[in-house]
């Protein structure tokens, strides 16, 4: 993994202020309830980053645990839930390694948490210790970047912004024969003596299909529920940028 949002967790929520994490959350709510998983039934939130997705889930009632690779990631999310007097368990996990001392209801990935796993066997890893983490009967919900936004609406595309507290540059490549997104991410960062820091990251996607994300989960004791365009409960259309799974555990894997 070459992601490891280290200095950048600093600045990621800065840089994400446009996201509706109010809309994202109730979207997710509606999915659990109408699944079954009501508030009072615990929940883990994988790739959590800096917990603005589990925090809202604790505050509509759910018993919340938060998993993230990025120790960086989730300090910041600890920080958040004392703040806000919030019991939550924060714990360092990779996606495809994860460990609960009790099966949980739920088991949710927000935000391109599984474009961030390379490989078909990685994602089929992290169903797999997804199925073991929660109880029969339990939900997945996650999502992904579509194929179409990886390659058609990032790659080969150059971004920037000059914000006070942090101007960056982010620079796409995405290769069509490996189905990976190159991102190379730049910052600049004021020293507050007229001069800046500058520190660089680099972040790979891939662009999982529909299809080969269906077979994973079938592979690993999962029935497919329902795939959506994300925030909406219509089916993905080929511009989609961003798609919902929602799966529901019906067996156990070895």
């Amino acid at each position: 993994m070459t992601q490891a949002y280290n200095r950048f967790a600093a600045y990621y929520d800065r840089l994400m202020a446009d996201v509706d994490y109010a809309r994202w959350s109730d979207y997710l709510i509606g999915l659990l309830e109408e699944g079954g998983v009501l508030p009072g039934n615990p929940i883990l939130d994988c790739a959590c980053g800096t917990g603005e997705i589990t925090l809202r889930l604790h505050r509509a009632g759910y018993r919340m645990t938060g998993a993230d690779c990025s120790a960086q990631m989730l300090e910041i999310a600890q920080q958040k839930a004392r703040k806000a007097c919030a019991k939550i368990a924060f714990v360092q996990q990779r996606l495809q390694c994860l460990r609960v001392h009790k099966p949980v209801a739920a088991v949710t990935c927000v935000c391109d948490g599984v474009n961030y796993l390379l490989t078909a066997e990685d994602a089929a890893a992290f169903f797999a210790s997804a199925n073991h983490a929660l109880q029969q009967g339990g939900l997945l919900l996650f999502d992904v970047s579509s194929a179409y936004k990886l390659e058609k609406i990032l790659g080969g595309q150059t971004f920037g912004e000059d914000d006070p507290a942090c101007t960056y540059l982010w620079q796409n490549c995405f290769d069509p024969r490996t189905k990976l997104l190159e991102m190379r991410l730049s910052f600049f960062t004021p020293d507050g003596q007229g001069a800046y820091n500058r520190f660089d990251e680099r972040h790979i996607q891939r662009a999982h299909t529909q299809e080969e994300l269906a077979e994973q989960l079938a592979r690993t004791g999962f029935s497919l529920e329902a795939v959506f365009d994300a925030f909406t409960k219509c089916g993905p259309a080929l511009e989609s940028e961003r798609i919902q799974f929602v799966a529901r555990k019906n067996s156990v894997v070895s």
